[in-house]
């Protein structure tokens, strides 16, 4: 199992430049199941969870071809035939995003089977609002063994008001109701660009989609897709990283290839926190010579601050002068960075879904473990300003989000190596 070593106290200095959102390349891999025509995406990042997804389209049929050289970051995908529209528990355990193929493989082969999501553990996410969604669009839901089986000659638009905001449910359904009979309402939606990135593809496809990125979309039905090339969205969740990253180090970083328009509930709390930023279309520029101060957030659905950003703004906040705040609304497990943070000197009280950190506190090398994909960011984030060696254990689960990211920080000064597990040498057959 591999590990990070991080030894902190340089500044990250230079340019950094960010990846294709994940959150935006999975549902869109999944979309390339609603056509027998080619897809060709482009700006894919290698990470994980998009490995995996590949994967599991491949088991069912799919072709799926990936580009080499300058073209690495580009994926093919042909689903002409797909023989087994099934997602096995051995492929999807290790991720939550399985539930995306729920919708497309009704909605094109008029049947599905599909494991219960896996991932990491960060709380519950439950996929009752994928079923209601099906249910009003006729599918025939059975839960079975940890698995959900659902049925349709054909769909048929519905309108779906969503109990609570869900993003992977906005795109399953969504993909569904592009090959539904008549047309679908969907209210109180998801609004993260990852929704209309995806919506952006499906009319490319041939979809009649309005409204994506607001709290209803209506999409009218149509009796097929088509193949379609687009370029995914640039990962906002990586380049905020890379900012809190440059401020927390006292840098002066350019974080390349992101848009800052997907920032602005995080620019507004650096803003609060000191941090000098100057931003141009698709870069910002983050300068830390200021001292931080403490600032609240409370984490909430886009436009509202991120809750994959709290566990990194909790870093940030062991080295900002005052008590802050940080109340996590999304999800009911997700503090579990902060007890490997107080393991480095941080000042961090939970109090249910509050978490009050108090700084400036000096941070001192630690082995920590990671818990989940963002909580491994906040502890990398840790340890680029700690004095001595951190190693951080179990980057399995930072490889499932963030692509190179030694290499990236590495190339802006950053002392950071990866490490594999060191296996015992063998002595003589019988050992």
């Amino acid at each position: 199992m591999d590990k990070l070593i991080i030894r902190g106290g340089n500044p990250l200095l230079g340019t950094i430049h960010v990846s294709g959102a994940k959150n935006a390349a999975l549902p869109c891999i999944a979309a390339a199941l609603l056509t027998e025509d080619q897809v060709i995406l482009e700006n894919i990042p290698q990470v994980r969870d998009i490995e995996t997804t590949r994967k599991l389209l491949a088991a069912m049929g799919a072709e799926v071809e990936l580009g080499y050289g300058r073209a690495q970051h580009r994926t093919t995908i042909s689903c002409k035939n797909l023989a087994a529209p099934e997602a096995s528990y051995e492929l999807v355990k290790t991720m939550r995003a399985s539930t995306l193929v729920l919708g497309p493989l009704v909605a094109r082969c008029g049947r599905a089977r599909v494991s219960l999501p896996g991932g990491c553990a960060i709380g519950a996410r439950p996929i009752d609002l994928h079923i209601k969604g099906l249910e009003r669009l006729g599918a025939k839901i059975v839960q079975d063994h940890g698995y959900v089986e659902a049925s349709a000659e054909r769909l048929k638009g519905a309108e779906i008001i969503f109990d609570k905001i869900t993003v992977t449910g906005t795109e399953d359904l969504l993909m569904a109701a592009t090959l539904a009979d008549g047309e679908t309402v969907m209210q109180n939606c998801a609004r993260e660009p990852e929704v209309a990135d995806l919506a952006d593809l499906l009319n490319k496809m041939g979809a009649r989609i309005e409204g994506a990125g607001t709290p209803t979309i209506r999409i009218k039905g149509v009796p097929k897709l088509y193949g379609a090339k687009h370029s995914i969205i640039p990962d906002r969740i990586e380049a905020a990283t890379f900012i809190i990253a440059g401020a927390l180090t006292g840098g002066d970083l350019n974080v390349e290839d992101c848009d800052p328009t997907h920032l602005d509930a995080l620019m507004q709390k650096l803003q609060e926190c000191g941090v000098k930023t100057t931003s141009t279309k698709h870069s910002v520029r983050v300068m830390g010579d200021n001292p931080l101060k403490a600032t609240d957030i409370v984490t909430e659905e886009y436009p509202g601050f991120p809750t994959d950003m709290q566990a990194q703004f909790m870093a940030l906040a062991t080295q900002a002068e005052g008590t802050s705040v940080i109340t996590e609304n999304i999800f009911e497990n997700r503090f579990m960075h902060a007890q490997e943070l107080v393991r480095m000197g941080a000042n961090i009280k939970i109090e249910g879904r509050r978490a009050v950190v108090r700084g400036k506190t000096p941070l001192s090398a630690a082995a920590v473990l990671a818990s989940d994909l963002r909580a491994s960011a906040s502890l990398v984030l840790a340890a680029l300003v700690a004095d001595g060696e951190t190693i951080i254990d179990r980057v399995y689960h930072i490889d499932r989000g963030y692509e190179n990211i030694e290499g990236k920080f590495k190339g802006v000064g950053a002392q950071i190596r990866r490490i594999g597990e060191m296996l015992p040498k063998r002595h003589g057959a019988g050992s």
